[in-house]
């Protein structure tokens, strides 16, 4: 059914990657990874914390580098990226060359409904008005989707279910 032990979850944040994830995996009998929670775990600090003490730079830099171990010392999962992992260093090419990617595709104003709760603990956004997220999101999004748009595969849907996951792979 699937022809390739890793999947990637790519998509800006509050698309359901992690939801998504979680589900295909038990589904598939993959293991499934976060690539935030593994950095927080690994660093025993939130991701809010590491870009406070640290700035963005440092975590992208932490970011590239736990992405590239869970690469090397797994050989089958479901991984869900952050937002701009696909987006620093060649990571989107290692993502190309080493499974099969998902992009979950959302306009700025479904993602900004999303977000709007959950701003505290997103620290690109923990301090936008209604106005200012929906802005950033429009911004970095146009930023990000010529490396999102490299995906093997595209669902842009509103109620993306587990069972469209699997259609696609």
């Amino acid at each position: 059914m699937i022809d390739n032990n890793k999947i990637f979850l790519i998509g800006f944040m509050g698309s359901g990657k992690t939801t998504l994830g979680k589900k295909l995996a038990k589904k598939l009998d993959k293991p499934f990874f976060d690539l935030d929670v593994e950095i927080e775990n690994s660093e025993s600090l939130t991701i809010n914390q590491l870009f406070e003490k640290y700035g963005e730079t440092h975590f992208r830099e932490l970011e590239s580098k736990m992405f590239r171990a869970l690469i090397i010392n797994n050989e089958s999962f479901v991984l869900s990226l952050g937002g701009g992992t696909p987006c620093i260093q060649s990571n989107m090419d290692l993502v190309k060359s080493s499974g099969a990617s998902i992009y979950l595709k959302y306009n700025a104003g479904i993602l900004a409904s999303r977000l709007i709760g959950a701003k505290a603990e997103r620290p690109l956004i923990k301090n936008l008005d209604e106005t200012e997220l929906k802005e950033f999101i429009t911004n970095k999004l146009s930023e990000r989707e010529p490396f999102y748009n490299q995906c093997k595969f595209t669902i842009e849907k509103n109620n993306v279910r587990v069972e469209d996951l699997i259609k696609l792979i």
